[in-house]
């Protein structure tokens, strides 16, 4: 089979991998699958909650399903063991995540899996939240549940990757994308940009945008090319991103349409403390959000602002910036991952702009890697998918 392919959006999550020998039994590994995908329906809706899936298998039948769909409902394992109701006694539960056994917004799912007498619960990880790291674990085996834990684990981690970077640091996972020709150009030498990539490819940006909480381009952009920076989706439906805007000076035109869109997603632009009085109240007047950041390099301090993000429980961030905010984003360590496609056409132009703008680094060995590489085509377009190794990894 060809390295490059067509894949659907949420298959890229779940691959098998038996036959390696790392999983207990097929049994286990066949019904983690189908809570890793039950758990994927609800991407981009739990923040900031984990995407969570559960099977309750007995007699060798799957007798009950759940995922939790959004913050404040009730938790997969919940769902699950409803829906098995007297049959989750003595049954098995498949659960992509450690059971919480804390009062949040709801009770703990501990409490209700031993009530239920289910006989053994097989998790794919812990919870990397410090509330529950490994006790709720505990509590079911204190019960006499007997618990195994680390099936399609990888997997479970790569769902849930926007979650445990929150939960752990609470800053948002940071994914930057970018469109380029085959030579590196993001626009000719005039400033045109729209389309360097197809239709398939941008219909796949908008899945994106349909699942990271915010979406953030820089001043220029929207100047440029007056973007709505919102999700459309060929099927219709579709959750709009919080759009950010970073405007040290509050330059953004009252009539932009971030600004004037029909749209549930708030705009926030992001200036710097001496952005001038007049233009901030002309924003708030037209019902954007106005937050102020400390200076930094190019007037905005990259870190405090996704600190202040995390803060507002925005826990993932889509940058879809131009060369100079790309460049800054890089040059900070703050991008997690790339969307980095690649359109066989070739623009040329010395003047023509690169998709990362800065000062650039001197020597190669001091040059960003990725790891964990994928690629995947869509249409005639190819998209390197990666995840960026820090510079303290």
């Amino acid at each position: 089979m060809s390295r490059y392919f067509e894949v659907g959006f949420y298959d890229q999550f779940f691959y098998s991998k038996a036959g390696e020998g790392e999983w207990l039994n097929a049994g286990d590994q066949h019904y983690m699958q189908l809570a890793l995908e039950l758990a994927a329906r609800a991407m981009g809706r739990t923040n900031p909650n984990p995407m969570v899936g559960a099977v309750v298998v007995k007699d060798g039948r799957v007798v009950g399903r759940g995922y939790h769909a959004r913050a404040g409902t009730p938790h997969a394992e919940i769902h699950a063991l409803r829906e098995a109701g007297e049959l989750a006694a003595g049954s098995v539960l498949y659960v992509t995540l450690e059971p919480c056994c804390h009062h949040g917004r709801t009770g703990p799912c501990t409490d209700a899996i031993i009530k239920a007498r289910v006989g053994r619960v097989v998790l794919a990880m812990t919870d990397p939240n410090p509330l529950v790291a490994g006790r709720g674990a505990q509590r079911l085996q204190e019960a006499g549940i007997q618990v195994t834990c680390g099936v399609l684990e990888e997997d479970a981690r790569r769902l849930n990757e926007v979650f445990i970077k929150y939960i752990t640091t609470r800053l948002p996972f940071v994914a930057l994308k970018t469109a380029m020709s085959l030579d590196g150009k993001i626009a000719t030498t005039s400033g045109e940009s729209q389309w360097i990539t197809g239709q398939p490819a941008r219909e796949y940006v908008h899945r994106l945008r349909n699942i990271y909480d915010a979406i953030l381009v820089g001043v220029g952009t929207v100047m440029a090319d007056d973007p709505s920076l919102t999700t459309r989706l060929p099927e219709g439906g579709g959750k709009d991103p919080v759009r950010i805007v970073l405007d040290s000076k509050a330059r953004t035109p009252v009539t932009a349409r971030v600004i004037t869109q029909a749209s549930p997603a708030p705009t926030i632009i992001v200036t710097a403390p001496n952005a001038p009085v007049e233009n901030l109240f002309r924003l708030k007047e037209a019902g954007a959000r106005v937050i102020e950041i400390p200076g930094g390099e190019g007037g905005i301090d990259l870190a405090a602002l996704l600190k202040e993000l995390g803060r507002r429980e925005i826990t993932s961030l889509l940058v879809e910036g131009g060369a100079g905010v790309n460049g800054s984003f890089i040059a900070g360590n703050l991008v997690d991952k790339v969307y980095w496609f690649v359109a066989p056409k070739l623009i040329g132009g010395a003047g023509a702009p690169g998709p990362v703008g800065g000062p650039g680094i001197a020597a190669l060995r001091d040059a960003i890697s990725l790891k964990d590489i994928k690629l995947n085509r869509y249409g005639e377009d190819i998209c390197i998918e990666g995840y960026v190794l820090k510079r303290s990894d």
